[in-house]
């Protein structure tokens, strides 16, 4: 069975995750020839689905969450499915563009290419990327940050979060790459948006679970305690991309 680690807490994960930036949509947006029919996997709380809506025909969006799904954005063009991504019930041949956004780390990656290979059209476009550990500005904060996720919260996160670290630099990719720049999300955050940001963490949950009480309330407790409470926390998070032309070759199912 695949890991579903945001069930719980999917209507945090609607408000509070960050949002991908235009830039990175206009850059994966350009190498797609045909903007017919979109898949975006893993979609969660629907952001990527959504932003596709305004440029493809069709879009469809699969999770292993049905709470996710639920708090989803709601759009006529987008159809939402519960299904993994390895295994679909996609025809073959199908889509000009397969977006992964934050989620490539929980699969299994050659099941997953092969899948891809089967619903892609030939010469589609797949675009998965992820965000890093997100970095504050103020440097007293971001290192007692940076001593929260790696020392307090860090051995409960899930062996996978070592290739979000990576920046997916140790996932293979199977398919033509292109070369793809830098970008970045970046915010003003009170601590109220951070907070509400953390509890997103699957490595809290396990904490919570765990242990019984949550972590981020007295981290952000001391923070309050030496800083103004209502100041804007300036956040970046780095995002990697990785891109590939999808040469399909047919996958006999039999």
């Amino acid at each position: 069975m695949p890991k579903d680690n945001f069930s719980t807490q999917a209507h945090l994960y609607a408000k509070f995750r960050p949002k991908y930036p235009k830039e990175l949509y206009d850059f994966v947006l350009d190498k797609v020839e045909n903007k017919n029919i979109a898949w975006d996997c893993a979609t969660g709380n629907g952001q990527v689905a959504s932003e596709l809506a305004n440029h493809f025909e069709q879009v469809f969006a699969t999770d292993i969450s049905q709470k996710q799904l639920d708090n989803a954005h709601q759009n006529p063009k987008i159809t939402y499915t519960i299904s993994q991504a390895e295994h679909t019930n996609f025809p073959d041949n199908n889509f000009d563009l397969v977006t992964v956004g934050q989620a490539l780390h929980w699969f299994k990656f050659e099941e997953f290419y092969q899948e891809v290979k089967r619903v892609c059209k030939s010469n589609a476009i797949l675009a998965v990327w992820g965000y890093g550990t997100l970095l504050i500005e103020n440097q007293e904060i971001n290192d007692k940050f940076q001593h929260f996720y790696q020392e307090q919260i860090g051995k409960y996160w899930d062996a996978e979060r070592r290739y979000i670290d990576d920046e997916y630099s140790s996932i293979p990719f199977e398919f033509t790459e292109i070369e793809t720049p830098k970008f970045t999300m970046n915010y003003e955050w009170t601590f109220d948006e951070l907070e509400g940001y953390l509890n997103t963490w699957s490595s809290v949950q396990k904490y919570i679970k765990i242990h019984h009480q949550n972590p981020v309330n007295q981290f952000i407790i001391d923070l309050k305690a030496n800083n103004e409470h209502h100041r804007k926390l300036k956040i970046c998070f780095p995002i990697f991309l990785k891109m590939g032309r999808v040469n399909t070759i047919k996958i006999n199912r039999n």
